[in-house]
């Protein structure tokens, strides 16, 4: 799996069910991702575990990681085209 974490050039990937997109600030993660007990399973949990594994290494090489970052969208002052 080539995924780099936190360099958002659109990409996402999927490992059964479950999709995970890239972005510059934030890892989204969604669907549904089956562990059975089989190969197929070992197979799921392991490709989660390298990909899991590659965003704990990014976040931990920061050297000044912040407490939280702020959430919402960015917007701009406009006229009330109604009024």
């Amino acid at each position: 799996m080539s995924f780099q974490p936190f360099d958002d050039q659109g990409e996402s990937c999927t490992i059964d069910g479950m999709t995970i997109e890239n972005g510059s600030d934030r890892i989204a993660v969604y669907g549904r991702l089956s562990i059975t007990r089989d190969q197929a399973g070992l197979e799921n949990a392991r490709a989660l575990r390298e990909l899991l594994d590659a965003v704990v290494h990014e976040l931990e090489s920061q050297p000044h990681l912040p407490e939280k970052i702020t959430v919402g969208l960015v917007t701009h002052p406009m006229e009330n085209p109604f009024g």
